[in-house]
């Protein structure tokens, strides 16, 4: 069973239309990217000493890791020679 469709005839005259519609929706589009844009780069900028912030205090806290861990480590390495030098001393 073959299924036929009404077919439209496109004059120029509708072609044109029809670019003209497209022209005007692609324009459109093109405002309204330029907005969002816009508004993107004012939000950056407002973030920006945020961000800036943000970044102190991670590398504030960056080093207190670092530090903290160094601590543990010292310690860990003078308790361990305690205990060796304490070995040691009794065994002689």
């Amino acid at each position: 069973m073959a299924v036929t469709m009404a077919r439209d005839s496109w004059t120029d005259d509708r072609l044109d239309d029809l670019n003209h519609r497209v022209d005007e929706g692609f324009k459109e589009v093109r405002e309204e990217f330029r907005g969002v844009r816009s508004e993107m780069r004012g939000e950056f900028a407002s973030l920006r000493g945020e961000l800036r912030d943000m970044r102190a205090e991670m590398a504030a806290s960056r080093r207190t890791m670092v530090q903290a861990a160094a601590a543990i480590w010292t310690t860990s390495m003078v308790g361990f020679l305690g205990v060796i030098a304490t070995i040691v001393a009794t065994q002689g």
